[in-house]
């Protein structure tokens, strides 16, 4: 395939996830393939990592079900950091991130979709959140300035970016010297059926854009990364095609900007 038809591929993608989570945003349904479609969202947040005491301390409307990791607790945020994270949706991240940095520090979310972001902007409006702030704008092309962060999380949303590698770069360049990153993500061990690559429903659900383990790493280390290692990691149980079973496993990756 040519580049022309590679970056179409890619835009095609980018605006079938754009889509397909802004329905997300307004049906308020998680689009968790291993979460069931009866689990309430309480329940489905626990089962993604997060504790009774995180789901009680945000809004109900920031928890929507989707993630597969829980970044904040392993990022050991302290008072006063800038924290950025990469695809907030409804935020759930960022206003437990900003509970942890305090009224000195900052939460930051980003988001592509419109109605994600209109939503929490919502919510820290409604509960008075007054470190926080929403942008509209893509990971592999951060709406922020240079070394202006502490630290970068994200949850299950580097996946759904085609182009990795540029995500990566990205996050170093808004992170301070010194700064560190704690990404939840899904990674496979093996390759996936070719079918289940080409299918945009599969890349919404955070399946056909998982990137392989090793490669991941190695693309976290090109972008200029550090000590980077895999600090937990869980097989993915989901209910899709028995082609998938153990070729998904959900990591959480720490790195350092040197």
């Amino acid at each position: 395939m040519t580049d022309a038809g590679v970056d179409e591929q890619a835009n095609e993608v980018k605006e079938y996830v754009r889509k397909r989570y802004g329905e997300i945003a307004k049906s308020r349904q998680s689009c968790c393939p291993s979460c069931g479609g009866t689990a309430s969202m309480v329940d489905i947040g626990l089962k993604l990592g997060y504790s009774e005491e995180d789901l009680r301390t945000v809004p109900e409307a920031a928890n929507m079900g989707l993630g597969c990791g829980n970044p904040v607790v392993l990022a050991s945020l302290k008072e006063g950091e800038t924290v950025l994270d990469l695809g907030s949706g409804g935020g759930i991240d960022v206003f437990l991130a900003a509970k942890a940095v305090g009224p000195k520090g900052k939460a930051i979310g980003i988001d592509m979709t419109e109605e994600m972001v209109k939503g929490a902007r919502s919510t820290a409006k409604k509960y008075g959140y007054e470190n926080v702030e929403f942008r509209v704008g893509e990971i592999e092309n951060l709406p922020v300035e240079d070394s202006s962060v502490d630290v970068v999380i994200s949850n299950c949303v580097i996946n759904l970016a085609p182009d990795k590698e540029r995500v990566f770069r990205e996050a170093y360049r808004a992170l301070r010297h010194g700064g560190r990153l704690m990404i939840s993500d899904l990674v496979t061990e093996g390759e996936l059926p070719g079918k289940v690559k080409k299918s945009f429903e599969a890349w919404a659900g955070c399946i056909a854009g998982a990137m392989g383990k090793t490669n991941y790493l190695k693309a976290i280390q090109k972008a200029g990364f550090e000590n980077v290692k895999i600090v937990s990691e869980s097989t993915y149980d989901i209910d899709v095609s028995n082609e998938l079973e153990s070729k998904i496993t959900s990591v959480n990756v720490e790195a350092y900007k040197a």
